[in-house]
């Protein structure tokens, strides 16, 4: 009985300096904005948010001349906005209007991330698009990379956007906790669930997984499995190279993935 209790209260305390440790394992936020897309060639706007529940943030619109399609851009949990001109560059490319927000806590967004925040931010974002702007949600694609892909597909259960695209995104937290710490992930209780497995389930648009076999953060099998429970329409594309590299290591197939499925939404 002294036994029990004692493994009881280690794990209890466990599950205590797990849960108040668990922000700063899973957010990596930036507050500096080392450049701006002036930096790297575009025009843009700076835009500002306010969520449901009164966190202001920032986020930049970067038009594309003819453009009929807009881009909503999720990006994944470390850095800013800022970190991201080698995407922007190729969606630029790609002939669509882009809007790039940072999460609360990140860049010049306020407050702390959370899941429920993320969540928050990404509807501001949405509402920012169609209703602030009056972008038509069918010309609207959600484009999410790691964890903003749990965002996007979120997002994307729960309003209409043309397609949503999801990129070296974990199929849930617990399984990414799972791959990472098989017995202590049983042993603790999570504090974020960023389910996107169900939430790519509940999607009515088209789908397109992209994911490399190389990805030495968020295992292959765990886009694999995002892509198999996914109903159709969907389509998958291998990548080559790590998680922080691939999209570039991939081209020039990466964005020509992006184009034929950028071509297979248009009306």
């Amino acid at each position: 009985m002294k036994i029990a209790l004692i493994l009881l209260l280690g794990i209890a305390l466990l599950n205590g300096f797990m849960y108040l440790r668990q922000p700063s394992m899973i957010f990596f936020p930036s507050a500096v904005l080392e450049q701006t897309p002036a930096d790297w060639g575009l025009a843009y706007e700076d835009v500002f948010l306010q969520t449901q529940d009164g966190v202001r943030l920032h986020g930049w619109y970067i038009p594309r001349e003819g453009a009929d399609r807009t881009l909503l851009f999720f990006h994944g949990n470390a850095g800013n906005i800022s970190h991201r001109g080698e995407s922007v560059a190729i969606f630029h490319r790609l002939g669509v209007n882009l809007l790039i927000i940072d999460y609360r806590g990140y860049g010049r967004s306020q407050g702390s991330p959370g899941e429920q925040g993320l969540y928050d931010d990404a509807r501001a974002a949405w509402h920012y698009l169609t209703r602030e702007r009056g972008t038509d949600p069918g010309r609207i694609v959600l484009f999410g990379r790691s964890l903003g892909g749990a965002v996007a597909a979120r997002l994307a259960a729960e309003t209409d956007p043309a397609g949503l695209i999801l990129e070296s995104t974990f199929s849930s937290a617990r399984d990414m906790a799972t791959e990472l710490l098989p017995l202590l992930s049983r042993l603790v209780w999570l504090r974020y669930r960023f389910d996107t497995l169900a939430a790519v389930g509940q999607r009515e648009c088209p789908l397109l997984v992209l994911h490399s076999p190389d990805d030495e953060v968020i295992p292959f099998r765990l886009g694999q499995r995002i892509f198999q429970a996914a109903r159709e329409p969907k389509a998958m594309f291998r990548m080559r190279g790590g998680h922080n590299s691939g999209f570039l290591d991939s081209q020039p197939e990466y964005q020509q993935a992006l184009a034929g499925f950028l071509e297979t939404i248009r009306d």
